[in-house]
């Protein structure tokens, strides 16, 4: 029997091309992974490959994958289909090796495809022990700054991490402004993972009201003890009353609106999405750097925006 997972339908964007009107399922359960194809608004199935079976149960799900698929639309994303550097129509580089605010030990390079690439349908962020301008670790922070910014919706990204005391991989979010004002501008953080706590994964929202270096840090985790060996999905839905983050579709923190003010809710402007391993820090370094786990990469299959 082919599953399907409900809302798991996307516009057609595959690593080969795009073609209007036509809709993708995933058929994880099959043993070669086929892919079935739904055109609508009539509901034709093409001959791209042959269903081995189909029930009523399939037929439930589909139609309900079908009202879900329509309630949100895929506004933007990236496949990661084009060898080489990233996708600059879609990516900025943040550049420098000054710590970053966290005492962090990396410097974060441009067009280098040592330490930002696109290889065999993935993005690859890789962090390497070499000196780097005035640092001894060189890495690379991705970001959608004037290229991806959003006001609400649904950011999906499935990404395998990095592994390995001092490596601090993130997924996360920071208002777009000119020049941005921390916390006061805020901050959503889909993603993270220290590696001496192997397995641990971390979101947080930060806001004038509520950050680390006054105690009153809003925060969450989840175990996934394999995230450095399999692809999971990390996820954020957004709206004006609250923020919801994701790992495979189980929900493990959320921020409400408290109608206060900006202090405590900047989260009703755009924002911008940011990837990034970072080495050492004031949490990734707090049990030190092992440097013979090195180099260390975090690979991104895509990354999704519906509103």
């Amino acid at each position: 029997m082919m599953m399907v997972d409900m809302c798991e339908l996307f516009h057609y964007s595959t690593k080969i091309q795009r073609q209007p009107l036509i809709y993708k399922f995933f058929s994880p359960g099959h043993p070669l992974g086929y892919y079935k194809y739904l055109r609508l608004p009539n509901l034709r199935f093409p001959n791209l490959f042959q269903m081995r079976k189909t029930s009523f149960f399939f037929l439930l799900l589909l139609l309900t994958s079908v009202v879900c698929g329509q309630n949100r639309k895929l506004i933007w994303s990236d496949e990661f289909s084009v060898k080489g550097l990233p996708d600059s129509t879609k990516w900025n580089y943040d550049i420098g090796g000054h710590g970053w605010g966290n005492n962090e030990l990396q410097y974060y390079t441009a067009k280098k495809l040592k330490n930002a690439r696109v290889e065999n349908g993935f993005l690859i962020i890789e962090a390497h022990t070499e000196n780097t301008g005035e640092n001894d670790y060189s890495s690379a922070r991705l970001v959608t700054k004037g290229k991806g910014d959003w006001k609400y919706g649904r950011i999906e990204v499935r990404a395998k991490l990095p592994k390995g005391v001092g490596t601090w991989p993130a997924i996360w979010m920071l208002g777009t402004t000119p020049k941005i004002t921390w916390p006061d501008d805020g901050e959503i953080d889909i993603m993270e993972h220290v590696g001496y706590d192997q397995g641990t994964i971390h979101a947080s929202a930060h806001t004038k009201k509520y950050f680390h270096s006054i105690g009153t840090q809003k925060t969450g985790t989840v175990k996934v003890p394999d995230c450095s060996e399999k692809f999971h999905v990390y996820a954020l839905e957004w709206d004006t009353e609250m923020i919801t983050v994701f790992v495979d579709k189980k929900p493990y923190f959320s921020f409400k609106n408290e109608h206060s003010g900006n202090d405590a809710w900047p989260f009703d402007k755009p924002f911008h999405l940011l990837l990034n391993i970072a080495v050492g820090g004031s949490w990734g370094g707090q049990k030190g750097v092992d440097d013979t786990v090195f180099p260390q990469r975090m690979l991104v299959d895509y990354v999704r925006v519906y509103q």
